[in-house]
């Protein structure tokens, strides 16, 4: 299971020639699946050869292979880490029984069900990033944007598989239905909320891949401790591949902070007016990023109080952050103390464990962001800064769960609308903060240059230096009519 066929028309580690029903019907969804690529992908960039990552192989040495290549012709596959026989449910009722390798008929709906909404998500960010490359600030991070583009079609891949093979005729419309929604679309948008919300500058689109796509890593690694052994193996992989997201966010946002504390420290002022003259975006609003960004993604791990996160740990289908390190893996007789609002003001309230499983999963969560702050200070620290970023309360600017409809500042602290109306523009971006951080997104997409309001990367990509060629431009491409030459192969 180790080995990827690579000479397949899908590359693959599943035998899928052994399979010849399957394999049709895969490669019968796979032109659908170019000609939404084509359609929805990077805008004027499909000529284009990126300096790509891709698996020969689900072992150590072999998921990550780099050599330019057009994205269309991406060898997108299906990849999953090898099987251990051995493997024994890890929680809920069925703990210490062997791991399913089909779909128990009476959990074929729920699982289906969250192997859809994972799925939705990866084409989702495909389609709210499809215009960030022209306006890329470097050429670094255009390469790095499409990597991250090219695996969320992948992972998308990943999740298609298991509804081909596993859910017969249900699966195979659930794959064609990722096709036809579209974030944004008002008749047909993706599932979740924040892959509907537009990504129009590449402060979001860092702040997205630090926030959003870490929430991705937690709901990924809540379906590794899967009763259903071909979905536990299926995220382990995409687990590989999302860290990278995660990279590209948090060294996006703390190159940009970075270059704020040059800036400051040149200018010798902490005025926001003065930063932004200077090319650079100020702390306070790259604060009201950070905040608007983490509380949108905290939105989607779900209510504090969920009927559906009981089932889903009570039959197995998603366990804990780290299951292993729990003791009781069934979790029947434990609590949670949920904070709650009541008669204006908060009261605690004993949660049976198994319905605040979406929370128990938000802690960790939010432990790991607030490391990633903790990242972002030590740049401000070794600039000689005293200011510092911080992660808002978790709820704060909430519209899921017990804290929406209810108004919290960011350290948590119910107030009243008349509060949150007179002080949300100093929280959450505001329309000035996003214009003018629009004005900064101007493309430079040259071989070494780079945009003044970024600090360039300690080292390049795969042993390569920044200033290198990890797009070579096609003379059509649209990255030539932005100013950048087209190659000599181009």
């Amino acid at each position: 299971m180790g080995n990827v066929d690579l000479n397949a028309k899908i590359p693959n580690n599943v035998n899928l020639k052994d399979d010849r029903r399957l394999q049709r019907a895969l490669e019968s969804w796979q032109p659908n699946y170019i000609d939404w690529w084509k359609s929805m992908g990077p805008e004027g960039f499909q000529a284009d050869e990126i300096y790509l990552r891709t698996a020969v192989d689900v072992g150590r040495d072999g998921w990550a292979h780099f050599e330019h290549v057009k994205m269309p012709e991406y060898r997108w596959g299906i990849f999953l880490t090898p099987r251990d026989d051995d493997r024994v449910i890890p929680c809920g009722d069925h703990a210490g029984m062997e791991a399913w390798q089909q779909v128990p008929g009476e959990y074929r709906n729920m699982l289906r069900r969250i192997i859809v909404t994972q799925a939705d998500t990866e084409p989702a960010s495909v389609e709210q990033q499809r215009l960030l490359g022209q306006t890329a600030p470097s050429q670094y991070d255009l390469r790095n944007l499409f990597q991250v583009n090219v695996e969320e079609g992948r992972h998308l891949w990943a999740m298609v598989y298991l509804l081909h093979t596993y859910f017969g005729r249900d699966g195979r419309e659930e794959a064609e239905d990722l096709l036809r929604r579209r974030s944004g679309d008002p008749d047909s948008p993706r599932i979740l909320g924040t892959f509907n919300e537009p990504i129009e500058d590449w402060l979001s689109f860092f702040m997205f891949t630090t926030f959003t796509d870490r929430d991705g890593k937690f709901q990924l690694l809540s379906l590794t401790e899967s009763a259903f052994d071909p979905c536990s193996r299926t995220c382990r992989f995409m687990l590989t591949e999302e860290a990278h997201h995660m990279f590209v966010g948090e060294t996006g946002v703390g190159r940009t902070i970075q270059r704020t504390c040059e800036v400051m420290n040149e200018l010798g002022t902490t005025d926001p007016e003065a930063i932004r003259k200077h090319g650079a975006i100020d702390l306070p609003t790259i604060q009201r990023y950070i905040n608007r960004w983490f509380s949108s993604s905290v939105n989607l791990f779900g209510g504090e109080r969920s009927s559906n996160a009981a089932m889903y740990f009570a039959a197995g289908l998603k366990g804990r952050y780290k299951e292993e390190r729990y003791e009781d893996h069934v979790a029947l007789e434990g609590i949670y103390n949920l904070p709650l609002p009541q008669n204006g003001g908060m009261t605690n309230e004993e949660v049976p464990l198994r319905n605040a499983m979406n929370e128990v999963l938000r802690d960790g969560y939010v432990g790991d962001c607030k490391f990633v702050c903790d990242r972002w200070n030590r740049v401000l620290e070794k600039a000689g800064r005293e200011e510092r970023v911080y992660l808002p309360n978790r709820r704060f600017n909430r519209d899921i769960g017990v804290y929406s409809g209810v108004h919290f500042d960011t350290d948590g602290n119910r107030i009243t609308q008349e509060e949150w109306d007179a002080k949300r523009d100093g929280w959450l971006p505001n329309e000035t903060d996003k214009a003018f951080v629009k004005s900064l997104m101007k493309p430079s997409l040259g071989v070494g240059q780079i945009a003044s309001w970024i600090a360039p990367p300690r080292t390049g990509i795969n042993k390569n230096a920044f200033e290198w060629e990890y797009v070579r431009f096609d003379k059509s491409s649209v990255g030539v009519s932005l100013g950048a030459k087209p190659s000599l192969t181009g």
